[in-house]
């Protein structure tokens, strides 16, 4: 059963994870020169550290999931970010490059794990008519990590030196750990033979446009936003400010409308995307134009991801959540690699005018995809392909939430969900 109260605290948590996975991440590019000097070795090497932790992330996702599904979920995730802790620590104190880069590969594989949790653990917290705004709380964490994180942890290793932001990092991470015991319930995990295999939930009505549609929106996206400063010569610094901060009022207002009116607003979202590159295609020259087409981008762009996340979890269910999230963290480090490929080739042939037409292009695919993919993926009515959460609680002799007797953890066994269009039903499961 879950709780009446929006769980703010219990989200928040896990929007806080998302932060110290992001800064954790992307905080060395802007530690390049610091990093390098200590570790001694070439910038570019540094930036290795970056590739490093994003390509053990994407690899590990699916594989890490499919061996932890049977262990509780909250002491996964606790002991995830009890390895960032450690990790961070031994990034702040290494001065031999081998074992930074190490403790970076390490790190990323926490990080496949820890994505392919949060957004299904976000699901199993509220009520299928909640989803879309607890997934929007935890992704928050996201962009608060591109705007405010990493520049801050940037500025405190100008005053206080690189190891300090590691270090700081290292701390936030041990103290989620405790964070997480306090307010995010305890969810058991599955018995093997209840467990969906994952081929199974990649063939799962809805899945793979869903994932088609994350592959293309974040190819062409990063298409254009990794080249952003050959874009924009001179103006850079303003238009990713710009786009971070319109960034934060997309997640707001998806959070608002995200499970009333999900299909439309993800159809808007992708229409607005492929808007703002037509007029950087025809009009970027001009400030005005420039920054308006920015603003637009990043409203739109901010909230994508929340409205494909809800859509996953809509099609695979709660009870497959992990899986298709993993599978879903995957694609996304593909559709990154990717785009950055693809827009650096553009560069070096036609040049940086041309980007915005290659970002278009993918935009519009997506946009193709969401208005075909009516029945399962992203339907009018959510109502029906949405699978109720439930907790599935080890623990026994205690009381369940909401049954007249506490706010204890619960001993009654729920019913499993359906998964939709599989004629079965599965365990619960937490993400």
């Amino acid at each position: 059963m879950l709780p009446d109260a929006f769980p703010w605290w219990g989200l928040l948590a896990l929007a806080t994870a998302a932060f110290t996975d992001v800064v954790t991440d992307l905080l060395p590019a802007g530690l390049l020169p610091q990093m390098s000097s200590s570790l001694r070795v070439p910038e570019a090497r540094v930036g290795l550290l970056v590739s490093a932790f994003a390509v053990a992330s994407a690899l590990a996702a699916i594989p890490v999931t499919a061996v932890l599904r049977g262990l509780p979920r909250r002491p996964v995730l606790q002991w995830v970010l009890a390895g960032f802790a450690l990790l961070d620590a031994v990034t702040a104190v290494s001065s031999w490059y081998p074992l930074t880069f190490l403790a970076r590969l390490a790190a990323g594989v926490m990080g496949g794990t820890l994505w392919s949790m949060l957004a299904g653990y976000a699901a199993r917290m509220v009520p299928a008519r909640q989803r879309g705004r607890a997934i929007a709380v935890v992704l928050a964490g996201i962009t608060v990590a591109l705007c405010g994180g990493i520049p801050a942890g940037t500025a405190l290793a100008g005053a206080l030196g690189w190891r300090a932001s590691f270090g700081l990092l290292a701390g936030l991470a041990l103290l989620l750990v405790a964070w997480i015991r306090w307010q995010v319930p305890a969810v058991g995990g599955d018995p093997a033979s209840r467990r969906t295999p994952v081929r199974r939930v990649a063939r799962l009505p809805g899945i793979p446009a869903v994932l088609a549609v994350t592959l293309l929106l974040l190819t062409g996206h990063q298409a254009m936003y990794t080249y952003l400063a050959p874009f924009a010569p001179g103006r850079t610094g303003l238009v990713l400010f710009v786009f971070g901060g319109a960034t934060v009022a997309g997640i707001w207002v998806t959070g608002i409308v995200a499970d009333s009116h999900l299909r439309p607003v993800l159809l808007a979202a992708l229409t607005l995307i492929a808007t703002a590159m037509l007029v950087l295609g025809l009009a970027a020259r001009e400030p005005v134009a420039l920054l308006a087409a920015a603003a637009l981008w990043g409203v739109a762009f901010g909230g994508a991801p929340t409205l494909l996340q809800t859509a996953l979890v809509d099609a695979s269910g709660p009870a497959s959540a992990d899986v298709a999230t993993a599978l879903q963290t995957t694609v996304y480090n593909v559709g990154i690699a990717a785009g950055a490929l693809a827009g650096g080739l553009v560069l070096g042939g036609t040049g940086a005018a041309a980007l915005p037409w290659v970002t278009l292009a993918f935009t519009v695919a997506a946009l193709g995809t969401v208005a075909t993919a009516r029945r399962r993926a992203f339907p009018p009515d959510r109502s029906a392909s949405r699978a109720p959460a439930q907790f599935s609680r080890p623990a026994s002799g205690s009381r369940a939430p909401g049954s007249g007797t506490g706010q204890g953890r619960g001993s009654a066994r729920p019913r499993p969900p359906r998964v939709p269009g599989s004629g079965r039903g599965f365990p619960a499961r937490s993400r």
